[in-house]
């Protein structure tokens, strides 16, 4: 019989867009699977860190913008790390940041990104206040890159620059 514990990161239906989500690390690429890769929504599951799953409150998490992880090399550039999900829980709103996982949508990502700028001018202030950087318009390359690659980005503008010849 198996504990608690040891089913933390099972397979699991978002309770957002109901879809069945497998936690195998093979496919997400991350280790503690805490959102939905079709809709980007999450639950409000760990207190203190990454896969403690000690949270009480459970609520749903909705994805609500995009940041950078933060470098501990003081002296990396500003344009470094990792993109990130950041989520707004529903019930107690509580900022998480979560790593993209590999089987994401990009095109979900991107669409919450585009959605998002301008809409929150309140919640960037509390995140800048909370040391998280919200990326806005002036990051859109830096966004498309991270999940396209930037060679698809330039091979896509050489076909705009083609296509109007």
């Amino acid at each position: 019989m198996r504990t608690y514990f040891e089913n933390i990161n099972a397979d699991f239906t978002c309770k957002h867009c109901g879809a069945v989500v497998s936690a195998r690390q093979g496919l997400s690429g991350v280790v503690n699977r805490n959102h939905c890769p079709y809709c980007l929504h999450s639950r409000h599951l760990d207190l203190f860190e990454a896969g403690d799953r000690l949270s009480a409150c459970k609520a749903l998490m909705a994805p609500v913008g995009l940041t950078l992880k933060k470098s501990r090399d003081k002296y990396a550039k500003q344009s470094g790390g990792e993109l990130m999900l950041v989520h707004l829980c529903s019930g107690c709103e509580r900022i998480s940041i979560n790593r993209i996982a590999a089987d994401d949508d990009p095109k979900k990502v991107l669409e919450m990104f585009e959605k998002g700028l301008g809409e929150m001018r309140g919640f960037i202030m509390r995140c800048e206040r909370e040391n998280i950087h919200i990326l806005q318009t002036g990051d859109r390359w830096l966004v498309h890159s991270r999940l396209f690659g930037s060679d698809f980005i330039e091979r896509k503008e050489e076909m705009e620059i083609l296509m109007t010849i």
